[in-house]
This record gives structure tokens, sequence and C-alpha cells, in this order.
């Protein structure tokens, strides 16, 4: 496994604690944990609006029971919510199409999620090729919440105490493969633990808290491409 820094540096007069208030925003299915992210950093009318038009809004986007980071992108866009989108890859990652999480869905989705890259700055959506590090992830989150791309086999709560991968998460990635994508909404950190806080979309309605190491190794795993959406409040 590899090892990353986790013992991140603070920018100057950034608190060494902090923590976003959201409202939570279960999942429903086994595929939305991502539009689920999106509704919790939605202002309160944007979320009911949403809600109430749920189907429409998934069928309209083109959603098959599946988005990847960039649908996400273009969901907040939608509701005018401020937000770059860092990935190390500008499409579909051509290895992919061996991995078993991802071959069934390929198929379905590529032409798609091509498109919508290639489309992304005219429809006013800004997508930067990047490899961030956990100073950049801890240093936004002054501004607003994280919406990142995780491996959920390697996620863990210390107030679930949840390990890896839970019996109500399969629910929400039900197929046995060594990489399970799940995102998750980073909403702060406590530099002294060397601990961040994140919200759960397959869980209930609390905040759960992992070390940095888990974190990083979780969003930095193959199948991620390190996808993160910084939101700005």
């Amino acid at each position: 496994m590899r090892r990353y820094n986790t013992c991140p540096s603070l920018g100057p007069g950034q608190p060494e604690r902090m923590q976003i208030q959201l409202n939570h925003a279960t999942q429903r299915y086994n595929w939305d944990c991502g539009i689920s992210c999106v509704l919790m950093v939605l202002q309160k009318h944007q979320r009911q609006t949403f809600l109430n038009h749920f189907t429409e809004i998934c069928k309209s986007e083109g959603f098959n029971k599946s988005t990847w980071t960039i649908d996400l992108c273009y969901l907040l866009r939608k509701f005018n919510v401020r937000h770059i989108f860092y990935t190390t890859t500008l499409g579909v990652h051509e290895g992919y199409r061996w991995n078993s999480f991802y071959n069934h869905i390929l198929t379905k989705d590529e032409n798609r999620i091509n498109t919508r890259f290639k489309n992304a700055k005219a429809k006013g959506i800004f997508v930067q090729k990047a490899s961030l590090t956990m100073d950049d992830i801890l240093g936004h989150l002054v501004n607003g919440p994280i919406i990142i791309l995780t491996n959920a086999k390697m996620l863990s709560c210390d107030v679930c105490k949840f390990n890896k991968i839970s019996t109500e998460l399969r629910k929400c990635i039900p197929w046995p493969t060594s990489y399970q994508g799940h995102y998750v909404v980073l909403c702060g950190y406590d530099i002294h633990t060397r601990k961040v806080f994140y919200r759960n979309p397959s869980f209930g309605d609390h905040v759960c808290m992992m070390p940095i190491l888990n974190l990083e190794n979780a969003r930095r795993s193959f199948g991620t491409d390190e996808d993160v959406i910084f939101i700005f409040n």
C-alpha cells in the first residue's frame, strides 16, 4: 500500500479544526450515492426542487442507473452551484475496460461521458487535469465542502466503527470486486488528531470520521481517477 503525507500543512490563518454543517441525504438506490452527495451541497429550495422532479431530472441528464463525476458537475451547474472538478483522466480511462466494476457500465456510458467532458467548457463547467495533494484538499474546505470519489473498501469510520465495507454499504455497491466506487462529502478536519470528517450517503444522518491516511488511500485507489469536486459556498 502506498504511503502519503498524513500531516498536511495549513495555509495562513486556516483553523486547526473545522466542520461544515450540511443537511444529510441518504441514497435510495444502489447507484445514486453521487446524486445524494450533490443533494447535500444544494440550498434547501434547490434540494426540494430536485427531489420533487428526481425522475425527470435524471432522465433529462441521461443517467441510466449509473453516474460519473462529470455527471455530478452537470447537475451542480444545473442548480448554479459554483465548483471546480479535478481529475487525472479527462474522459473514460482505457484501463477500465478490464476492471470488473466498470466493464458492465462502460458500453452504455462511454459515449455520454466522453461527450460531456468534451462539451464541459461550453456548458460553463470547469474541469482541470490534476492530482491534488491533501494540502490542496484541506485548504479548500474553508471555502466549501468537497465531493470525493473513493474506493469504499478502503473507507472507515471511527464513530460508526465500520471498517472497510459494512453490511449496510453493500446495498450501494453490490459487485464483488477489489474496487467499489463510492462518493462521499468531505466536510471538515482536525489537524491535531489527523482526522477528516465526512458524510456517507449510505448511512444515516451523522458525520463520520477517519484518519487522513485512510482518505488518501481511498481516494487515490485505481478506479477513482482521483476525482474531487470543490464546492464554493
